[in-house]
């Protein structure tokens, strides 16, 4: 049997977060930070940063979905950052922050929309979500100092401050969906 990918893109906040949680689970292949959502072609994360671009900062995962399924991965996405802050993760301010899933299929989509609605029914946030659910355009792989930057960056203050409790919370709560499930 031939392997079977599937690629999805969420905005969930900073990148350095979403990749540091989403490369930690079993059948996700990469968890590439980017950009996308926005008008500017081959954006750098300066401009990015400016909140002028209409990108938002995102992570293009790709996965297997016989032993991980999109459902899965929105479950994770809805419980590892605050889908009720309008363009904001903690300290983290504007539209590059928003809360967002960059569908690549119409089966995405569907999912995608079910998932917050029964999500947003649940007890899990007490404020309604405004989570962005958007086709997918074009997306730009960021600069290569942000790949893996939590895993070649850990010592470094908002890895320490930001990241380490968001991947303790995620080793605790989904230990059978790790890795290597010796870390949880």
């Amino acid at each position: 049997m031939a392997a079977t990918v599937e690629v999805t893109t969420l905005g969930a906040g900073c990148f350095w977060c979403v990749e540091a949680v989403y490369l930690e689970l079993q059948g996700v292949h990469s968890a590439v930070s980017g950009y996308a959502g926005g008008a500017v072609q081959n954006p750098t994360y300066t401009q990015v940063c400016n909140g002028n671009t209409g990108h938002a900062e995102v992570v293009q995962i790709t996965f297997d979905p016989h032993v991980i399924t999109f459902d899965d991965i929105l479950y994770v996405f809805w419980r590892t950052h605050d889908p009720t802050t309008l363009n904001r993760q903690g300290y983290d301010t504007g539209t590059q922050y928003r809360s967002v899933i960059f569908y690549h299929s119409e089966q995405q989509r569907a999912s995608a929309e079910q998932s917050k609605r029964e999500t947003d029914a649940s007890t899990l946030w007490p404020n309604p979500i405004v989570t962005e659910i958007s086709p997918i355009t074009t997306f730009y792989k960021a600069e290569d100092y942000h790949q893996d930057y939590y895993r070649t960056n850990p010592y470094q203050p908002y890895c320490r401050a930001i990241i380490d409790p968001k991947v303790a919370k995620l080793r605790k709560e989904f230990q059978a969906k790790l890795k290597d499930a010796s870390r949880a």
